[in-house]
């Protein structure tokens, strides 16, 4: 379907054609791995995230499937631990840049994410045991922090591990660099590589529909006057990105219940868990 651009200037659309907030294509799976506790698959334009639980398990000291670089987030002697790995496929992107365990990239992402799920969870409920998120990157093209936040949410819904509420992550970005210094520039949400790369931008994730954030991941330079925009905007794209997400888990729950492989009355009580 073309897009109508009637009622709107073509020289406002971005290189991909969306307009300033318009999300990427969202495709969305969850119970991809027969054999994991929670499994996940997410699209976010084309960057691509695969996402396996382990757990909750009382085997701490083991960390089935996971590398031994993975960043933990220690819940206490009555609470579990969230240990995070990601795993950077060497074609994931164009450069085809191969990461090793110790690069400093990938743990500060293992860290931030294992901090704000521990922060969701209800780790309280699982003492001494183990929470194992194993994260996969198939595919790069902007907004990787988002993207490995929305599949791992996706995961532990799927793990039936609770949480107070989805925690969703989106980008913003604005349309004039840094040394511009144009103060009236206009604010991107849900960027690509090719946006990150030439704009300033940050990283913001919010708990399910409300506006507290739980996330805030900026690295570039930016003006203060252009921060407060940029974060209304991926505020409001996080709701649009949680909506998708709740969409898939439904749709997921319902298909479940129509096969006959869960009871409706125990689908209801899932949901209400959640």
């Amino acid at each position: 379907m073309p897009l109508d651009t009637s009622t709107y200037d073509l020289a406002l659309l971005r290189v991909d054609g969306r307009r300033w907030n318009e999300l990427r294509r969202l495709h969305g799976q969850i119970r991809t791995q027969a054999a994991a506790d929670g499994s996940s698959y997410l699209e976010m334009g084309n960057t691509k995230i695969m996402c396996v639980i382990t757990g909750p398990s009382e085997d701490a000291g083991k960390r089935r499937g996971l590398a031994a670089s993975a960043a933990t987030a220690p819940g206490g002697p009555n609470a579990a631990d969230v240990v995070v790995s990601i795993v950077v496929g060497g074609f994931s992107s164009v450069d085809r840049k191969k990461r090793g365990r110790g690069d400093k990239r990938i743990h500060e992402l293992q860290a931030t994410i294992a901090k704000a799920l521990a922060a969701n969870l209800h780790v309280h409920l699982y003492p001494r045991s183990t929470i194992g998120i194993s994260l996969h990157v198939l595919s790069q093209d902007g907004s990787l922090l988002a993207a490995l936040i929305n599949a791992a949410t996706l995961a532990l819904v799927d793990a039936g591990v609770p949480m107070t509420d989805y925690l969703v992550a989106c980008t913003a970005g604005s349309t004039s660099t840094h040394s511009a210094g144009d103060e009236d520039a206009d604010p991107l949400i849900d960027l690509n590589t090719q946006e990150e790369q030439e704009l300033p931008f940050l990283t913001l994730a919010t708990l399910g529909a409300t506006d507290k954030v739980s996330v805030l991941v900026c690295e570039t330079r930016v003006q203060v006057s252009r921060l407060e925009g940029m974060m209304a905007s991926a505020a409001d794209g996080c709701k649009g990105v949680r909506n998708f997400l709740d969409r898939v888990v439904r749709e997921k729950g319902q298909k479940m219940v129509t096969e006959g492989a869960i009871e409706k009355g125990a689908s209801m009580a899932m949901d209400i868990d959640v």
